[in-house]
């Protein structure tokens, strides 16, 4: 059987770059394995494209040459009703149109429809295993207000908010900063449905919260802001498993130049960006007491397990750096770097672990499928037919 990886990365998302980052990270670790990699990229518009092209990570400095070189695809049925890659258009006035099998696909997406259970109810729809979470996960995940709802109702903890809308801003402007208000300053402004700290902004008062919120929805119309926990100490750790079975990585703490992490200091470092994650500035592990490290190691497992996710995540924590006080930020659930840089510290390589998210792939979509997934009636018989025709004779 060829075994062809469908790597799928891009996307309408503000993460467009950093996706492409993590997709490369991915193919160079497969690229020594018995895998057949194949990419699919889709661009900042929506389209779908997949060709040798596009797995030079050189060639998206020029997007418009690379949509040229590209080759339109989309998802189909083979003859024998097998889901496939198919290639939308021909290569030549002699070639017909390729198709390749999938014995896995790789999501890479960071933020957005990628990210946030939409492209994995349509490798549902396929019938396609795909590593990492499932829907339920991965849009829970991305929704920072549900996230934390569902957290406070499983007594993890989390810190004090409020959420809004902007069509509420604009009619109820001042409710809502009294609201605020009660939370006590500072306060960070975060898009509900976005990632990489992409319009996280910290508030001192009204004034700066005013325009950390109308500079955060430029990019959500779900705005979250939370008491921030000072003095701040962040600490992440990854866990790599299914609901049912999973392990945590050690544990790491971030550097910025600010207290609360910006874009900039998670890609931005001196190596130009171009390790995506990996080049953060970071103490791996952390330097934090053990009593803290294991509590945080078995919080994410918890909130892992909570979530139903699968595959490799990165867990987020705040940490009151004088009291140790612990609380859940968020869950990535398709981490940029896959959080490969935390589970070499425990012995598994990028390749490793790429290999080991596309086995876990296959074996909960083998779970799926050797489930009982259609009920053998016929709604459509005749008897059920004529019940219809004699409701539509009633009403006319």
């Amino acid at each position: 059987m060829n075994k062809n990886i469908l790597v799928a990365f891009g996307g309408v998302s503000p993460e467009h770059e950093v996706s492409v980052l993590s997709a490369m990270q991915a193919i160079s670790a497969l690229e020594e394995t018995n895998y057949s990699l194949i990419p699919l990229y889709i661009t900042k518009s929506g389209r779908w494209l997949t060709g040798e092209y596009l797995l030079d990570l050189e060639h998206y400095q020029d997007l418009d040459e690379l949509v040229q070189q590209a080759v339109p695809c989309t998802f189909s049925h083979n003859e024998m009703g097998k889901p496939v890659l198919l290639e939308t258009e021909k290569q030549g006035l002699f070639s017909s149109r390729q198709t390749h099998s999938i014995y896995a696909v790789l999501p890479a997406f960071h933020g957005s429809e990628g990210e946030n259970g939409a492209f994995q109810g349509t490798c549902d729809m396929y019938n396609l295993p795909f590593a990492g979470s499932g829907i339920f996960a991965s849009s829970l995940g991305m929704d920072k207000v549900k996230a934390k709802e569902m957290c406070r109702a499983h007594d993890i903890p989390v810190v004090d908010s409020v959420d809004f809308y902007e069509s509420q801003w604009e009619k109820a402007q001042d409710e809502i900063l009294d609201e605020i208000d009660e939370l006590g300053f500072p306060v960070i402004v975060k898009p509900v449905n976005l990632g990489s700290s992409i319009g996280v902004e910290r508030a001192d008062d009204r004034e700066s919260l005013i325009e950390a919120v109308e500079t955060a929805f430029r990019y959500d119309a779900n705005l979250l802001v939370e008491k921030a926990v000072s003095p701040l100490m962040e600490i992440n750790c990854s866990v790599l498993g299914d609901p049912e079975e999973a392990q945590p990585s050690v544990c790491e703490r971030p550097l910025g130049k600010e207290e609360t992490l910006s874009f900039e200091d998670k890609y931005q470092s001196d190596d130009g960006g171009n390790k995506g994650m990996a080049s953060a500035d970071r103490v791996i592990p952390a330097d934090i007491p053990d009593e803290l490290t294991n509590k945080i190691q078995d919080m994410a497992l918890t909130i892992f397990k909570t979530f139903r996710a699968a595959g490799v995540a990165r867990l987020d924590f705040l940490v009151n750096a004088e009291t140790n006080e612990l609380y859940f930020n968020e869950i990535n659930t398709i981490p940029g770097s896959f959080s490969f840089y935390l589970w070499k510290e425990s012995s598994i390589s990028i390749e490793e672990l790429m290999v080991e998210l596309i086995e876990i792939a296959r074996t909960q979509h083998q779970r799926k499928i050797g489930r009982v997934r259609s009920y053998e009636t016929n709604l459509l018989s005749q008897k059920a037919v004529q019940g219809i025709k004699g409701l539509k004779n009633k009403e006319s």
